[in-house]
């Protein structure tokens, strides 16, 4: 991330995932934002200097990976319940997922550019 303070705008406000800390490691000058997600967190890594490596590879990949999944009930009623968040799906969706299931992704542009997906049972 090149702010973790405006990721946490939709980590921690937006979605609502708890901050369990944050802190700064001096040696290999990074900022850190630890969220939790239930049995998984999630790491929030900021370069502080420009000598870093991680602005090169921002610079030439952006921020963020690739996408996240989770399971929900009721694909249904997740999408619908995406608007209490101010957050809508992707065009198009849903769409099919394995085992017979549907899933939808949430509009990346509204996500700090992850591709977030939920799954159906």
């Amino acid at each position: 991330m090149r702010d973790t303070e405006v990721a946490l705008t939709f980590y921690r406000d937006q979605i609502q995932l708890p901050l369990l800390y944050s802190e700064v490691l001096e040696g290999p000058g990074v900022r850190l934002g630890h969220l939790d997600m239930g049995n998984v967190r999630l790491q929030l890594v900021e370069p502080l200097s420009t000598e870093h490596s991680l602005p090169m590879h921002l610079d030439e990949h952006g921020e963020g990976f690739h996408h996240v999944c989770w399971k929900v009930d009721d694909i249904d009623e997740a999408m619908a319940g995406l608007e209490n968040h101010d957050l809508k799906p992707k065009p198009n969706e849903p769409h099919s997922a394995p085992n017979g299931g549907r899933a939808a992704f949430i509009e990346p542009s509204e996500t700090q550019g992850v591709l977030w997906e939920m799954t159906g049972c």
